[in-house]
């Protein structure tokens, strides 16, 4: 009897004990980058619970040096979603009444820096509980190029490669043909879940289309390939011919480069003799030397005329010659004249004449 009271008792207790419990399991969600992660967190409470209700999410980055971090909160029946600045506008709560016990939320827009331990805490007191789920964020594969590795010649040893830019690991790989016998060759099966086909000794039949398929967790992409085996080319002839091609380019720059350095040997030989003969042209017969000239000319006249008509002839004479030239005359240095003794300028013939002198005005005396 003392046993079933005790029993009794024993659930009593346990009945009145039990409040606020979140029956979400914790669990583990592997998304896609840029993709939306629900993440749940539904809780029930007890009739002892009559606090005012509290709703924390926070999360625990995967690096282990950063602190816990309040990504998004309710309390006095408002909402604060601006705690964490990586997270701002990408987390939201599912539901519009929190009250009915579903404190779920959305992350929109994945990013790899969301990748960590996000835990919801639920507080309506007395009653307290918590919840850990852990997110995961993959890369899926994309920008896969499929391409061949070496001279695809009926022979030769060459390689298909299948490389995605990116994708988060682990990466399967999947090789198919897809035209003409589709029937591959056996030494490539070992080969055609990796990421690279070693081909060897390649053939004809070994020419058509192939598919990579790449995938991971969260998705796949897919890229095509045409392999065309053919006979080998004459490498000879190629290589002459580059080798030609080399020297005709070499020729072709060494005939401009002669050609540019001809004209302007031209053009500075055409400035330099017209230069010369500029240098060349005589000089302007100067005014002095008109004056003397014409001077002399009137002396030799003054000896062939009589004393009769010389007053006449020297005022008109005198008069035209410029004043100017005849100063500069006068200034020029000039030889004195010989000396010739009188008895031996008549036995030359000379003629006696007189010579009217000039005062500084230019009159005759």
């Amino acid at each position: 009897m003392a046993l079933l009271l005790g029993f009794v008792l024993l659930c009593g207790v346990a009945d009145f004990t039990r409040g606020l419990s979140i029956t979400t399991p914790e669990q583990m969600i592997e998304k896609a980058k840029g993709e939306t992660a629900y993440l749940p967190c539904k809780f029930t409470l007890g009739p002892e619970d009559q606090g005012p209700l509290d709703i924390e999410w926070l999360l625990s980055p995967a690096d282990n040096q950063k602190v816990d971090q309040v990504i998004i909160l309710y309390s006095g029946d408002k909402i604060y979603d601006d705690y964490y600045q990586d997270l701002k506008g990408r987390v939201h709560f599912t539901s519009n009444d929190l009250k009915s016990g579903d404190a779920s939320i959305n992350v929109t827009n994945l990013q790899l820096s969301d990748i960590g331990t996000y835990q919801c805490k639920v507080k309506k007191a007395p009653g307290v509980g918590n919840k850990k789920i852990q997110l995961t964020v993959l890369v899926k594969p994309s920008g896969t190029r499929c391409y061949i590795d070496g001279s695809e010649e009926i022979g030769n040893d060459f390689k298909l490669k299948c490389e995605p830019k990116e994708g988060s690991l682990p990466l399967q790989y999947e090789w198919q043909k897809l035209s003409n016998s589709q029937k591959l060759p056996t030494s490539w099966l070992p080969e055609m879940t990796s990421s690279v086909i070693s081909v060897k000794n390649a053939s004809a039949e070994y020419s058509g289309t192939y598919s990579c398929t790449v995938r991971n967790r969260v998705g796949s992409d897919q890229c095509l390939l045409s392999l065309d085996v053919v006979p080998p080319s004459n490498r000879a002839g190629t290589v002459a011919g580059a080798v030609i091609g080399t020297l005709l380019a070499l020729v072709l720059v060494a005939l401009t480069v002669f050609c540019c350095h001809k004209k302007r040997r031209e053009e500075k030989y055409e400035k330099e003799v017209h230069h010369d003969i500029r240098e060349d042209v005589p000089p302007p017969k100067s005014r002095t030397s008109t004056a003397r000239s014409y001077i002399g000319s009137n002396h030799s006249s003054l000896g062939s005329m009589s004393p009769s008509n010389m007053e006449g002839y020297s005022k008109t004479q005198y008069n035209q010659v410029p004043s100017e030239d005849m100063e500069r005359d006068a200034q020029s240095p000039t030889l004195p004249p010989a000396k010739v003794a009188a008895p031996n300028l008549s036995r030359m013939g000379a003629v006696p004449v007189m010579i009217p002198a000039q005062s500084k005005d230019g009159s005759i005396v």
